[in-house]
Parts: C-alpha cells; structure tokens; sequence
C-alpha cells in the first residue's frame, strides 16, 4: 500500500467508511487532528457530520482553524467538511475556514423535495476539473444535507434539488464535494482516485 492521506479528525460517523474505501484503492490512511502529521501528509482529507459550529468548535480546540487554511497540499472536504471550507454557514450560525469565499445556506423546501436531501441525484460538470476526470453529467452520487453552498465562482459541478447548489468546488488545493464519495460506488471511487493523483 502507498502512504500518505492524513484524515482530520472531525468525529464524523463517515470516517470508517472512508478509510475502507482508501483500502479498496491501495492506500493508507491516518486519522489525525495532530498539526505536525497533517503538515507533513502529501494529501488531507476533511470529512464532516453533523452540524457547522461543532464542527469548527472541535477543529478550533485543537488549533486546526488556524493550520488547515495554511496547508499547500492536496486537501478535500467531504460533505460537511466542504461547507466549513466557506467564509460563513446559517448552520449555527457559523463561521468556516474561509479558504473559498462564499457563505452556506439552508437548503429550502419544495414539493416532493424533502430536507435534508438524502439519496443519489446526479452531477453537471461546470468547469473542467482533475478531481472529475471519467466522471460524466450521467453519473449519480449519494448525498446527505441539510445545507448547500449556491452555485458560485468557485463551483466545478452542481445538483439540482429544486434549485442549482454546489456539488464540487474548488480554490487552488482546497476542493470539497457535497456529497459522499465513500458511499458513491463506481463513481465515488473514482473521485477518491482522482485525489490521490493530485499532486
């Protein structure tokens, strides 16, 4: 197995499944919040569960607020874990990490669109990004949320759910997916591969 995906340690449900699908594609991982071992991984990834202000209370407690957006490595948000890389969240409210401007909205009732969106829905490729190499506006993805960043300058796809909200984005080496690439099959998979390629 290659080395090198440090897990921040954000006490998400999700981290065990992650860490089985980076095995599925031959790479180790590490869950961490410590700052010496999240510097020095080639790749970080920072997943995310449950609600914005104690996600950024915990990452706070710990000093990671200040050392995430220093990071010049490869990092994805998962979920959660994107929406904190925002400037602000009305989960809470909260303040994120402001790596990408932008601020995190409830997503809004519609009818026979229940919140929070949980299931497949599928993606629309706005911008020509690395992480979404083989993956096509057909594809289908899992998703779990109650809230979304609408779609912006920073968006490489989107979803519809009663309206466009941002399904991927990325500013320089910070990218985040809304949804759940562990629990995403095939296509999931192939994201996840796709990070790991990033350099």
């Amino acid at each position: 197995m290659s080395a090198g995906v440090a897990i921040i340690d954000s006490g998400g449900a999700n981290i065990a499944s992650l860490r089985a699908a980076l095995t599925r594609l031959g790479t180790d991982s590490i869950v961490t919040s410590d700052a010496g071992v999240i510097q020095r991984a080639p790749r970080v990834l920072l997943p995310g569960v449950g609600s914005a202000h104690n996600a950024m209370a915990r990452l706070r407690s710990t000093g990671l607020d200040k050392l995430i957006p220093t990071l010049k490595q490869p990092l994805l948000g998962i979920c959660l874990g994107m929406q904190i890389l925002f400037e602000t969240s009305e989960e809470g409210p909260a303040n994120g990490l402001a790596v990408i401007p932008g601020a995190v909205a409830k997503l809004q009732f519609a009818p026979g669109l229940p919140v929070p969106h949980m299931g497949w829905n599928q993606l629309t490729q706005t911008k020509t990004d690395p992480l979404l190499d083989g993956v096509s506006s057909l594809d289908y993805v899992y998703f779990v949320h109650g809230y979304a960043v609408p779609a912006g300058d920073w968006t490489v796809a989107t979803t519809d759910y009663g309206s466009n909200f941002t399904a991927v984005a990325r500013r320089d080496n910070f990218c985040g997916t809304q949804f759940h690439p562990e629990r995403s099959g095939v296509v999931g998979a192939r994201i996840l591969a796709n990070f790991l390629k990033a350099s």
